[in-house]
């Protein structure tokens, strides 16, 4: 069996008497889609903050590519290969959408932030840009000021800047968070067509998306994995049901 592209060991993160996430143990393999579900306030975002290093982690182990990341910033995480997406999307609004994965092209290469001219008359920051808005199905809305693009292709935007960063594991916090079905149904396209190039984690609510694209599902409950296994072995775990999906159930059948 391939080693884990990521290797959770007893993750815990407390503010105050508060404990947010408990002794959480997960692993996601190379190529895989693995997602994180659970009610708001389960302690997912927190999770996902403990992975990219916005957080420290008050004990445990965060194994990336066989290598101890802990303790690592997250600028260190990044340059690894370790790329993520946010809960509210992070893009430079007057900009437009080929000089905002322009830019996230020259900070992979390590280069200052010099470029704020027209990322056209740089060759080696347009190809890679092109290309991977080309792949998130936004090539044509390349010139737009990345303000004026719908919510939906700002998301579609970021997972762009995240492509050219060439991640080993790529961190989807709620990427379809404020989208419209349309949005949502092109999103999920965008990510079935990546999977496999590079591990993916996915924390969602829409039970549509996790189940259209999750390889691996990991509950989250009072910020303790409650069951992790395979899409219908979740559906259909009563205790799952009880605690999160509920009438979800119902809906994806």
């Amino acid at each position: 069996m391939a080693e884990p592209v990521l290797a959770l060991e007893g993750l815990r993160k407390q503010f105050g008497g508060l404990v947010v996430t408990d002794q959480v143990t997960l692993s996601v393999a190379p190529g895989e889609l693995h997602a994180v579900i659970g009610p708001n306030g389960a302690g997912k975002t927190t999770l996902i903050n403990q992975i990219s290093g916005v957080l420290p982690s008050d004990s445990g182990r965060i194994l990336f590519a066989g290598h101890d990341i802990t303790r690592l910033p997250p600028h260190e995480r990044a340059r690894r290969g370790l790329a993520r997406t946010f809960q509210i999307t992070s893009v430079l609004p007057a900009f437009s959408a080929l000089e905002n994965v322009a830019v996230a092209v020259q900070a992979h290469a390590g280069s200052s932030y010099r470029f704020v001219g027209d990322a056209a008359a740089e060759p080696a920051l347009n190809g890679p840009a092109l290309a991977a808005l080309e792949e998130v199905g936004l090539a044509e809305r390349a010139d737009v000021p990345a303000g004026h693009l719908s919510h939906g292709e700002k998301r579609a935007l970021e997972l762009a800047m995240a492509l050219v960063t060439e991640p080993k594991l790529l961190l989807l916090d709620e990427p379809m968070a404020g989208t419209g079905r349309e949005e949502t149904a092109r999103l999920i396209a965008v990510l079935r067509r990546l999977k496999g190039r590079f591990a993916m984690m996915l924390v969602e609510h829409d039970m549509t998306a996790v189940f259209a694209l999750a390889d691996h599902i990991s509950v989250l409950i009072y910020g303790r994995i409650l069951l992790s296994g395979k899409p219908d072995e979740v559906r259909e775990d009563p205790q799952v049901v009880a605690a999160y999906l509920g009438d979800e159930i119902e809906f994806e059948r």
